[in-house]
């Protein structure tokens, strides 16, 4: 992205949103139905094309108000409008810039500096996270969790929903730093564990590597890996995301591998903009670009190889969510579809208002939660009309998000990864392996 070093207002002379971008928006307004917070609101700020003009004034000369922050804050950026505009307006850009605009000049408040500190400075490091899980197994075996969700409601909105989504606090088992292919070779890939993917979704990464295996793919498991950066890229802490970035680079760069795999929505979304956010830095410009056109995610690549491997039965009904940074960033709609589609006696069935966002959007449930809350109950409703027996979507984020709004809608449905059901179907696991 270009600088505009003459910008006055709102924005200054450092990465500023484009104007050229947000002249593009025509506000016809085919992208308020797929606007979460349109549908909760009705206010037009706190649309798309409301705040592409609150753009367009701030660079025009008005300040960087509390209101005009306010409205970026609230936005989830799901990217929902990207998909529903058809005037192909690049919102994702112009939101980006504007939120690192906001991040680095816009003053907060005590409480909200101190809320920033304590979840960037806990979730993108795999390390600190992991130290969590025995105080968090600790507090479920003692029962402590049902006094906890008692007395969440007198917590602050942010601290009650930490309790509330608390992650399983089961140890996966560590992986190997390279899994043998099944059969023929036919892909050398490095699978990114990531930072909360690692601390406590390990399971959902184990499976990953055995399907990727079972289907001929030999992965390597870099282990001095960490946070990719997208929690940061994606709430303007440009400096910091590009720091994760670089180490990522290096990361993949030497295990030479011919695709690099995620499993979590975000983290392909952020990686697959690694040429955007490292453009201006010469030393890894260029390989950012080629690490982006070499990111997968898992879905994508075993649709693009094709199956190999015998899939056993599944006797389910299983509802898909379209996490939106696989579906709106990424633009991966089928293939998931077309790997469930593939599992024998699967029954897929489809919510309404898919394009809709769960709330979970990265941090944005602990950052603004209340909005994320409403989200969340709309979706687990949605899903409950299914009929479905399970739910399964392609983002650790969106299921602990959607299984909370289910328990608290007294339809505790089950939840898994995509992978995790493709993994019990492979395996022939179905009974125990999955809900």
């Amino acid at each position: 992205m270009t600088s505009e070093p003459d910008v006055l207002g709102a924005f200054d002379a450092d990465h500023p949103p484009s104007r050229s971008l947000a002249d593009d928006c025509v506000h016809c307004g085919f992208c308020l139905p797929s606007c979460p917070t349109y549908v909760l609101w009705g206010e037009e700020m706190d649309s798309p094309r409301g705040r592409i003009h609150l753009i367009q004034q701030g660079l025009s000369g008005e300040p960087l108000s509390d209101a005009m922050a306010g409205h970026f804050d609230a936005c989830l950026g799901c990217l929902a409008c990207v998909t529903a505009c058809p005037s192909g307006v690049r919102y994702d850009e112009l939101l980006n810039a504007t939120r690192a605009q906001i991040e680095r000049r816009h003053p907060r408040t005590r409480g909200e500096r101190l809320l920033r500190a304590l979840v960037f400075g806990l979730f993108p490091y795999p390390r600190r996270l992991k130290l969590l899980r025995a105080p968090l197994a600790a507090y479920r075996a003692t029962g402590a969790d049902r006094l906890g969700h008692r007395l969440a409601r007198y917590l602050p909105p942010a601290l009650a929903t930490m309790e509330e989504l608390a992650p399983p606090a089961r140890r996966a088992p560590r992986l190997p730093t390279r899994v043998r292919a099944r059969g023929r070779r036919r892909a050398t890939v490095g699978l990114l564990t990531g930072c909360v993917q690692s601390a406590f979704f390990g399971s959902v990464s184990a499976a990953t590597a055995r399907v990727l295996a079972l289907e001929g793919c030999e992965v390597l498991v870099p282990h001095r890996q960490g946070c990719c950066g997208a929690l940061s890229a994606h709430t303007g802490r440009r400096d910091e995301a590009a720091r994760f970035a670089r180490a990522t680079i290096d990361a993949f760069e030497a295990a030479g591998v011919d695709y690099v795999v995620t499993d979590s929505a975000g983290c392909g979304s952020a990686m697959k903009e690694y040429v955007e956010l490292l453009a201006d830095d010469p030393r890894y410009a260029g390989r950012a670009e080629r690490l982006s056109a070499r990111t997968r995610d898992v879905t994508e690549l075993l649709v693009e190889l094709g199956p190999v491997a015998p899939r056993h039965p599944v006797r389910r009904t299983v509802a898909y969510h379209d996490a939106c940074h696989l579906a709106h960033a990424q633009k991966i709609r089928s293939a998931p579809r077309q790997l469930l589609r593939g599992i024998p006696e699967l029954t897929l069935v489809e919510p309404a208002e898919a394009e809709l966002c769960c709330g979970s959007a990265g941090v944005y449930n602990l950052l603004e939660p209340e909005p994320a809350r409403e989200l969340g109950d709309r979706k687990a409703e949605r899903i409950r009309a299914t009929g479905a027996d399970l739910l399964v979507a392609g983002n650790p984020g969106c299921l602990l998000q959607i299984t909370a709004a289910l328990r608290r809608a007294g339809t505790p449905i089950p939840t898994a990864h995509t992978i995790e059901l493709l993994d019990a179907s492979l395996r022939g696991h179905v009974d125990h392996g999955v809900g």
